[in-house]
């Protein structure tokens, strides 16, 4: 089993990834979230142990960053006690969250019940390359013939989730509730504004898109 060590005290790297080879994982570190995502994408860890205060990203970022594009088991391993933070990171997708000082044994625990329980959850593509587009999910950024184009939050949102399904219809529905929340399953027209942004930002001719097509009454699909 491998997992990727992110966290910016050298000392405490070191003293886990010890531990952890001690106890048969194979271990990849990370000093910074920037790094972590490099690490995720290349890697493939079986879990994540993260730390939260890094010196570029808080590491809510990079569990938003992971969610995007991966089911990596992660567990949080923080200094930060007050519930919000805790809150906060397992409703961004952590799956555990440890507290320091911690005890050896029950980290060792809950790595390896992270990692069962993602053992049979499949990754999707950390980059996905469509004709001209190429979207980095871990990056969170998109390039159409190698220049980066602009979107707006919420127009990420929509193009994230067409793209972890790439091929596949996504319904208004779902979209709608996973970009704008729970309530919102009605409001078709903000799919259409989106689209027509989108597709303005990213097809060759958006009157006759080629990749983000309309299945008219039922949703959206990102053509490869």
């Amino acid at each position: 089993m491998k997992v990727l060590v992110v966290d910016d005290e050298p000392a405490l790297a070191r003293a886990l990834a010890i531990n952890l080879r001690a106890h048969g994982w194979e271990v990849v570190t990370a000093a910074d979230g920037r790094g972590a995502l490099r690490a995720a994408a290349a890697e493939h860890p079986d879990v994540v142990l993260l730390d939260l205060g890094l010196p570029d990203l808080d590491g809510t970022e990079v569990i938003a960053g992971l969610r995007g594009w991966s089911p990596v088991p992660i567990v949080v391993l923080s200094a930060r006690q007050h519930g919000e933070d805790k809150v906060a990171a397992l409703d961004l997708g952590a799956d555990d969250y440890v507290t320091k000082p911690f005890a050896m044994n029950e980290l060792m625990a809950r790595l390896r019940a992270a990692a069962r329980r993602g053992a049979a959850v499949e990754s999707a593509p950390a980059v996905v390359e469509v004709g001209e587009l190429v979207v980095d999910l871990a990056r969170k950024r998109v390039t159409r013939r190698g220049a980066e184009v602009r979107l707006t939050p919420t127009e990420w949102h929509f193009l994230e989730l067409l793209a972890r399904n790439v091929g596949k219809l996504v319904t208004r529905e779902q979209l709608l509730r996973e970009v704008w929340g729970p309530g919102y399953e009605h409001e078709g027209h903000y799919l259409r504004v989106y689209a027509a942004q989108l597709r303005r930002k990213l097809e060759e001719d958006p009157a006759q898109p080629r990749h983000l097509v309309t299945s008219p009454g039922l949703g959206y699909v990102l053509e490869p």
